[in-house]
């Protein structure tokens, strides 16, 4: 068998690491979120994360940074991404940060359902039979009827269908777009939506390990998406998807360590079949060249 490319290693390395700060950053975001004003959690978030953006890639890039094609597109993608981070925040205020991540981790098999309705596109017989897996591990999580559904339910599944508009136009910005100057502009986006709800909402943190927590998560939502930056710029997408799915590993663990919660067996078999159906589901569509895989961002 052949050596992977040192470079493609590298790729996946970056890969993991990202999902290992995304998964810290959900399980900082439900610790601050049990004292603390969601929006304002929010604010904070954008906020330091276009500082640290602004500090990083303008003084390398300069103006050069701010030029963009499709300024419209810029801000219907960071109005959705706002959302996404909304309900991403008031999710794990309610739900275990395991069963959050594999259930808004069914992007990419929603996207599959949206290109069969909208596009018109015919879907091989193997992509519906993992859309079923995902859709059928998801049912195994929440399980209808039991103790374990309830109304917060519905916010990380409107979170996959407002994060598959997301990817979808993601999508078609990345032929024309440099994605440090997406990555800018999210950022500034994010922070200026907050910012008009921040007068209505506004609480002083507590104490200063909140404000630690909430420095902790601009920082983790910069360096993740950076390293994300970086996979992509090392490996094919091809490659990559299958390792993004360990973000719920890291998940579990978080919550295990942090809230000493760990999801009983079927929880687990829930889990395991989203992300394994995902991450096939996933890896077909990269290769088949429809669209890159990203992860809902908090």
């Amino acid at each position: 068998m052949n050596k992977p490319p040192a470079h493609t290693l590298r790729g996946i390395g970056f890969a993991v690491l990202a999902t290992a700060c995304f998964a810290t950053l959900d399980t900082t975001t439900r610790h601050v979120s049990a004292g603390l004003s969601v929006l304002v959690a929010l604010w904070f978030r954008y906020a330091i994360q276009a500082v640290i953006t602004t500090a990083v890639v303008l003084p390398g890039r300069g103006r050069q940074v701010l030029l963009t094609q499709h300024p419209r597109f810029q801000l219907a993608r960071g109005l959705l991404l706002f959302a996404c981070s909304i309900l991403a925040f008031l999710s794990l205020k309610y739900m275990p940060v395991g069963e959050f991540t594999a259930i808004s981790l069914l992007a990419p098999l929603v996207i599959t359902l949206l290109a069969a309705w909208m596009l018109k596109e015919k879907i091989r017989p193997l992509r519906w039979l993992l859309v079923v897996g995902g859709f059928t591990g998801t049912l195994i999580i929440i399980r209808p009827g039991s103790q374990h559904f309830d109304w917060t339910v519905v916010l990380p599944l409107l979170l996959v269908l407002t994060n598959s508009g997301f990817q979808i136009l993601t999508s078609k910005m990345a032929k024309t777009e440099d994605p440090m100057t997406t990555h800018f502009y999210t950022g500034w986006i994010g922070t200026a939506l907050a910012s008009l709800l921040l007068p209505f909402v506004w609480e002083m943190p507590g104490n200063w390990v909140v404000w630690l927590q909430l420095l902790l998560m601009g920082v983790l939502a910069s360096v993740g998406h950076f390293l994300l930056i970086l996979a992509y710029g090392h490996a094919p997408a091809a490659i990559l998807t299958p390792y993004m799915y360990a973000q719920i590993g890291f998940a579990v663990l978080g919550g295990w360590v942090v809230f000493n919660h760990l999801p009983d067996q079927w929880t687990f078999v829930g889990m395991g079949l989203v992300a394994l159906c995902g991450a096939l589901g996933a890896w077909l569509t990269v290769r088949e060249g429809r669209l890159p895989v990203q992860r809902p961002s908090t």
